[in-house]
């Protein structure tokens, strides 16, 4: 797939096999699984970071084949889900960081074209996610009040 505001094309890199069930050597306990998965969140974890802990510590390739829900379906049953997809957080916390440096240093013009580039990522992200209704209609993203966003 090509980048989205360059005229280069992905990087090519290794894609998981396609499966329909878990692997017998990995750990199918559901409710271990589900159970980890929300002490891992009360922590503080990502849902990115959760994945990654359960694969690599607790021998578990898929949560979804393992259990038959996605990370972020576990933490909605159990009311742990944020309320900003974590991609949309990661773009808010990415422009906020180039709008403090941009505070300090202002005639950085390459800084200033980025910040363009990931606020108009952050605008197309939110309109997906209105559409899809994981936000709510008329949510709108805002650089004056994206830190207190990010702080609940």
């Amino acid at each position: 797939m090509a980048r989205m505001h360059a005229r280069r094309r992905g990087i090519s890199r290794s894609v998981r096999p396609y499966r329909t069930q878990a692997p017998e050597w990995s750990n199918t306990d559901k409710e271990a699984i589900i159970k980890q998965i929300v002490d891992l969140r009360r922590q503080g974890s990502s849902t990115a970071e959760i994945g990654l802990v359960m694969r690599d510590k607790y021998g578990v390739p898929s949560v979804k084949l393992a259990t038959g829900k996605k990370i972020t379906q576990i933490l909605r049953d159990n009311d742990l889900a944020s309320e900003i997809p974590e991609d949309l957080r990661n773009l808010i916390e990415k422009a906020l960081g180039m709008r403090k440096h941009l505070a300090e240093n202002k005639r950085d013009i390459h800084n200033k074209r980025q910040l363009m580039l990931t606020e108009s990522k952050v605008r197309r992200l939110v309109k997906y996610y209105v559409g899809s209704k994981k936000l709510p209609k008329g949510w709108v993203y805002k650089p004056e009040t994206a830190e207190i966003l990010l702080s609940r």
